[in-house]
């Protein structure tokens, strides 16, 4: 199936929409106009039930096709949320609101859905339900997360959900995906290590907290090398170190690590929390010092069903001829995991072209694109649902 030609007469239109959601970033949860501007549209287009205010500002379109006699229903997601960046495009529809910008393509995404629903809504060709969903705070604040325990699985019926992102590098109009985990859940620590501060000239009467944190740091490093499973993705990253201490003479009484770790699966997502607590305070225990560590779990493994994944590439695949179906997994998060866990479904990339990369403030999302997303959503609701 070509890409539709509905979508390139529709492309205008929708490309207007995406250049007014990118003038207009809205950050987290604070996406109210955006949400205002879906829930007007979509109401606009004739949906059967618009709801708003779903995981607090997330907004959903109800369209029934021609016959609902299987009962099915099919969950469409896209992103709203923009991120806390200054825009260095020039594009002549930059971002009016200064330190905020869509450098993730949340505003194409949101867009290419529109436009699947307002073909959706006209021509009904599908025995089933289409539930087109828009969420908030995926750029952290985990909207998908607040969508789901809101009971938007249940309260629309909801068996199966798909979405896809924008991938630079691809080229624009191709498909990449993979079964099983896509990209990674993404944790973060915080450890702080207490010794006994003093004068540098008298080390001895110290414990020092730099030397100590120093050891721990290099330590922690041996977790994914020497007790991961080589064959399982993982990555735990060290960005912050700090002590109290801002003289050249004074050991710290305190000093603070802080970093991030990924992993695609939970096993071994447990053992690296394990193993993080075992070092860091057996190592500051054997300098006489104390680590305190505080983990906080993230998003989870986003995990695409096998059987909603060779579908997803089959749709892609005519609208886009061959595509990767052996992506290779990211280690960065999407919290799209959430609504994997709680239905069966699958995520897909898109190509962006050879634009800057994601949450960059030269990215753009290309609008060439367009097309390609509106019609792999709209035939994943007119070939899993088909009229008898």
């Amino acid at each position: 199936m070509p890409v539709r030609n509905r979508f390139a007469e529709l492309h205008d239109e929708i490309t207007a929409w995406r250049h007014d959601f990118h003038t207009h970033p809205e950050l987290m949860f604070d996406t109210h106009r955006t949400a205002a501007r879906v829930a007007a549209l979509l109401t606009a287009m004739g949906c059967d039930e618009v709801a708003t205010g779903i995981g607090r500002t997330g907004v959903v379109g109800v369209i029934h096709g021609r016959n609902g006699a299987s009962g099915k229903v099919i969950g469409l997601r896209a992103d709203m949320d923009a991120l806390p960046i200054t825009e260095a495009t020039g594009a002549a529809y930059a971002s009016s609101e200064p330190g905020k910008m869509h450098a993730c393509g949340h505003d194409g995404h949101s867009s290419m859905l529109l436009g699947a629903a307002k073909y959706l809504a006209e021509t009904r060709n599908f025995d089933g339900t289409a539930v087109v969903i828009f969420q908030p705070a995926e750029e952290g604040g985990g909207g998908g997360r607040e969508m789901v325990e809101d009971g938007l699985m249940d309260r629309f019926g909801i068996d199966e959900v798909y979405a896809l992102h924008n991938l630079p590098g691809l080229p624009v109009g191709q498909f990449a995906i993979r079964p099983g985990a896509i990209m990674a859940a993404a944790d973060e620590f915080h450890i702080t290590v207490t010794g006994r501060g003093g004068h540098a000239a008298k080390p001895q009467a110290t414990v020092d907290t730099t030397l100590v944190a120093s050891h721990i740091v290099v330590a922690l490093q041996s977790i994914v090398s020497r007790n991961t499973d080589p064959l399982r993705e993982a990555v735990l990253t060290v960005s912050a170190f700090h002590t109290d201490s801002t003289a050249y003479n004074v050991i710290p009484q305190t000093a603070v690590l802080r970093g991030t770790v990924r992993s695609m699966d939970e096993t071994t997502r447990d053992l690296i929390v394990k193993r993080l607590h075992e070092v860091a305070q057996g190592i500051a225990a054997s300098f006489g010092a104390r680590a305190e560590v505080s983990y906080n779990y993230g998003y989870p493994v986003t995990v695409n069903a096998s059987e909603q994944t060779e579908f997803a590439a089959e749709v892609a695949r005519g609208v886009a001829g061959e595509i990767d179906t052996e992506a290779d997994p990211m280690m960065a998060a999407e919290d799209f995991s959430y609504m994997l866990n709680a239905r069966p479904g699958a995520y897909i990339f898109l190509g962006n072209g050879d634009s800057a990369m994601l949450h960059h403030p030269e990215y753009d999302f290309a609008d060439e694109a367009i097309p390609y997303g509106c019609s792999w959503f709209a035939s994943l609701i007119e070939q899993r649902m088909p009229l008898g």
